[in-house]
């Protein structure tokens, strides 16, 4: 299982990389265009606005599963040890449970958005298909937040030491 995890890890940040590369040169070009040419890209706001989202929302479940969330660590040297590990699959469940609420209020805004054939205002990209997105990958973040591994506490000793 870890081999498959690991391509799937390594494909996703590729993707993630090309995606955030596109938008990199994108807004390049559209700058460049604006300020040279007096010429912007046309749909480019469109274009980023979807990059953005598929950025975030694909490296979603890589995040979940690597327990990468904001986090405040003032009390892991108490939290950490053995005895809090109900601690954390409580916190881990609350954190499914809003990932799964997102999900859902995204499962219904795509029944919306074809309802009213919602689109991007240049581009006139229709919505529905990133919502899917957005619904399916948080889903997703979700299942990943219910089976992470427990956290360690060994990360955090190793910047205590410098």
């Amino acid at each position: 299982m870890k081999p498959l995890q690991q391509g799937i890890r390594q494909a996703v940040s590729l993707l993630l990389v090309v995606m955030l590369s596109a938008m990199v040169a994108l807004t390049f070009a559209d700058v460049v265009g604006r300020r040279l040419f007096n010429t912007p890209v046309f749909g480019a706001n469109d274009i980023t606005e979807h990059l953005m989202a598929l950025i975030i929302f694909s490296g979603l479940p890589l995040l979940t599963a690597r327990r990468g969330h904001l986090s405040i660590d003032l009390l892991d040297h108490w939290l950490l040890q053995p005895k809090w590990r109900a601690w954390h699959k409580g916190v881990d469940v609350l954190i499914a449970s809003v990932l799964t609420l997102i999900a859902w209020e995204y499962f219904k805004a795509i029944g919306e958005a074809r309802e009213i054939n919602e689109v991007s205002p240049a581009l006139t990209i229709p919505r529905a298909w990133m919502y899917t997105y957005i619904a399916g990958t948080t889903a997703i973040a979700a299942l990943l937040a219910l089976f992470v591994a427990p956290p360690r506490h060994d990360t955090h000793e190793s910047e205590i030491a410098s």
